[in-house]
């Protein structure tokens, strides 16, 4: 496939955003079609970034001949039906994580995916920070191995607002979109399955209806296990904090930067082609299309811990 990729994005809040910033830089590729829920602001973004079509309806965007893919940046409870609305109109799709907060949404997509054969991916966008690729490089060398990995992701949240501190539609979730990043991750960088998960969760928030906080153990099929504390009550420094406990070394992780156990710096500049995960995870989206091949953080790949949070939700339900 030579000819350039044209591509559908929908959601243009904080995140989708993001990808239109990444996509500037990736040749061969062009966004014709912006899709979110307010038409003004979507034609204001579209505008901005010289964005032809803009409008709030997805389905009028898959009926657009040109498109070839679409990445959605939207709401978590629509992530299962509109990847299975772009991938029954032939299109190729990334997703934002979540996958689906019902794993057999999740199932089912993957069941659409092995039939149309199309690359359908989603946004575990660890897997492609340079910090975590350079740990999963010593891993593959031989030179690491995972023992424990020490993991906190915080926020400090009292009402529905997303990251450019704009009202949200939906309300945000620890288990099913913050955990989701740690437990793929930490299978992914294991290279083995999560055979043992526990969690415990604090008091439901009266207004927002969720756990502002939680606790997660797992273990690996190979021994490594994983302590991942989240919370949204957390009035200090925000996001996710990776610690990486080995035989031959400790890595912290923070977002695309890295430091040994003693806080000295490592460079990880030469890692990939980009600094920033998330133009790195659209790179590998087009070429898998461009490839005909299966995507890094394919359905199917990262299907697995959405296993895993489900059977967390039915124990914290319990």
């Amino acid at each position: 496939m030579s000819k350039t990729i044209k591509v559908a994005l929908a959601g243009a809040g904080a995140f989708g955003i993001k990808h239109l910033d990444g996509i500037k830089n990736i040749d061969g590729v062009e966004v014709v079609s912006l899709i979110s829920r307010d038409i003004e602001k979507t034609k204001e973004v579209a505008a901005q970034y010289g964005i032809a079509h803009a409008t709030t309806e997805l389905d009028e965007a898959l009926a657009l001949k040109e498109v070839d893919a679409v990445i959605l940046c939207t709401p978590t409870q629509m992530h299962a039906s509109q990847t299975l609305a772009c991938l029954k109109a032939g299109k190729h799709v990334q997703v934002e994580i979540p996958l689906c907060d019902v794993y057999k949404e999740g199932q089912e997509v993957l069941r659409v995916q092995k039939e149309t054969g199309l690359v359908a991916m989603v946004g575990h966008t660890r897997r492609f920070n340079p910090s975590h690729q350079w740990v999963n490089n010593k891993i593959k060398a031989g030179e690491f191995n995972i023992q424990q990995m020490d993991v906190q992701t915080y926020f400090f949240r009292r009402t529905n607002m997303n990251a450019l501190g704009q009202a949200r539609s939906w309300t945000d979730h620890l288990l099913w979109h913050h955990a989701a990043h740690t437990v793929d991750l930490f299978a992914y960088q294991c290279g083995s399955p999560i055979v043992k998960a526990n969690a415990v969760q604090g008091p439901i928030h009266p207004a927002l209806g969720i756990a502002m906080d939680m606790s997660i153990q797992l273990k690996a099929a190979n021994g490594a296990i994983c302590t991942l504390s989240l919370s949204f009550n957390n009035d200090g420094p925000l996001g996710t904090y990776f610690r990486y406990i080995g035989d031959t070394g400790t890595y912290l992780a923070r977002y695309d930067d890295l430091y040994t156990g003693k806080e000295e710096k490592i460079d990880v500049s030469q890692v990939a082609v980009s600094m920033n995960g998330i133009e790195l995870q659209d790179r590998e989206f087009f070429a898998a299309i461009k490839e005909g091949r299966e995507p890094n953080s394919s359905i199917a790949q990262v299907l697995p811990c959405y296993q895993v949070l489900h059977d967390l939700e039915q124990q914290l339900n319990g």
